[in-house]
């Protein structure tokens, strides 16, 4: 592929490239670069928001580059505080280490393994020592490091910062020092941290590496970026009916947003479907596309047109799901609340939540629409609740 090809390839659904005469020049060599993307293994699963880096390393691995694949077992017991206006709590060596064995089964439902180096940093970073330590904290300053964002941010609140903070851009900096890096990806919150790297590989004598950023995924709301605290992600790991049925929630333009980052489609094919749908086509075929695709991506094909029977089944005839969850519930007077038990079933974090889905037309009981928001359930019924699309449970109240 030639190189402008090559840079098309590499630049979609990017946010910022540094620097791009630069990567055209490595690109030039004609020698497969040294890619390199690092992962915290703070949580022991990853979402779709986590795989918009990896599948821009699959892409390099597709350009024939040499892709590396960091665990930052050493760096996770630190905690990146990239955009964080608080310490983040560390993990132990143990945690650290169980959820590391997750991210590789995770992560080869993307690349290909034969073609991809796993590296873990403490290989590098205990041997470094503490005089290595102190050797690589003298080569930057508290007045760059309040440089930072949410370093100053904090700093001007008053807001405490550990010091212990400071070295986490420095230790991923040297990451790319250790890995002899070309190109580092990170998203658009490790800005920091990614040129850090090429300061301290020039520092080191090597030649800087080139910075991809990649944007922060929009989670299921639209709205905040992905995350398992604010529960709008797609965890890869989910069964392929939950990957469906999530995805076939978000809004359409949601929908094109997922496409650039998540999609393997090639971007002629995806202006194609664009155009389809501004002459009239449903959009909603289209997400049935890309929800099959990211299903199968993650089990297999059968397991995705099983997701799409069971879609269908739920939600365009009315069907009702066999295993959903079973809950019984006590109530001392012989009736609750239904926004009580919406919460105590799990059907919502808060009774103020029940109540939103019920003002917003999306609580059903047995299969009828719910509307008053002070209806009494008693004690002795089977119930079954759905709140939203994806959210059923069998209720019995004694």
């Amino acid at each position: 592929m030639d190189i402008s090809s090559q840079l098309a390839r590499i630049k979609r659904g990017s946010d910022e490239l540094l620097v791009e005469a630069e990567l055209i020049d490595k690109l030039k060599s004609g020698r497969p670069l040294r890619i390199k993307a690092g992962f915290d293994p703070t949580a022991p699963d990853l979402h779709l928001g986590h795989t918009v880096l990896i599948n821009k390393l699959r892409h390099f691995q597709e350009l024939g580059h040499h892709v590396m694949f960091l665990i930052g077992d050493f760096t996770g017991m630190i905690g990146d505080p990239s955009g964080k206006n608080a310490t983040r709590p560390p993990l132990s060596r143990e945690q650290i280490l169980e959820n590391a064995k997750t991210y590789q089964e995770q992560v080869f439902k993307i690349l290909d393994p034969a073609k991809t180096e796993v590296c873990f940093n403490s290989v590098w970073f205990e041997p470094l020592g503490a005089a290595g330590m102190i050797r690589l904290a003298a080569l930057n300053t508290v007045a760059r490091m309040l440089e930072r964002d949410d370093f100053s941010k904090r700093y001007a609140a008053n807001q405490p910062i550990a010091i212990h903070e400071f070295l986490y851009p420095l230790c991923q900096g040297y990451d790319s020092v250790a890995m002899k890096a070309d190109v580092e990806l990170g998203g658009t919150d490790q800005k920091f941290n990614l040129l850090v790297g090429r300061e301290l590989q020039k520092h080191y004598g090597q030649v800087p590496q080139c910075v991809l950023m990649m944007p922060l995924l929009e989670g299921l709301d639209g709205h905040n970026k992905m995350s398992k605290s604010l529960g709008n992600y797609v965890g890869i790991a989910e069964p392929a009916r939950e990957i469906f049925g999530k995805l076939m929630s978000i809004s359409d333009e949601l929908m094109w947003r997922y496409y650039e980052l998540l999609s393997f489609r090639a971007s002629d094919e995806i202006a194609g479907l664009k155009r389809e749908v501004d002459e009239g086509r449903n959009p909603r075929d289209v997400k049935v596309m890309l929800a099959q695709e990211l299903a199968a991506r993650f089990h297999s094909q059968r397991a995705a047109a099983d997701a799409l029977d069971d879609f269908e089944a739920r939600f365009t005839r009315g069907a009702m799901p066999d295993d959903m969850p079973e809950v019984t519930l006590t109530s001392a007077a012989g009736k609750l609340p239904i926004a009580q038990v919406l919460k105590q079933a799990g059907l919502t974090a808060s009774t103020s939540d029940a109540l939103r889905m019920i003002d917003q037309g999306g609580v059903r009981l047995n299969g009828e629409k719910v509307s008053d928001k002070g209806l009494l359930l008693a004690a002795g019924e089977a119930l079954v609740l759905q709140v939203g699309k994806r959210k059923f449970a069998r209720v019995k109240l004694v």
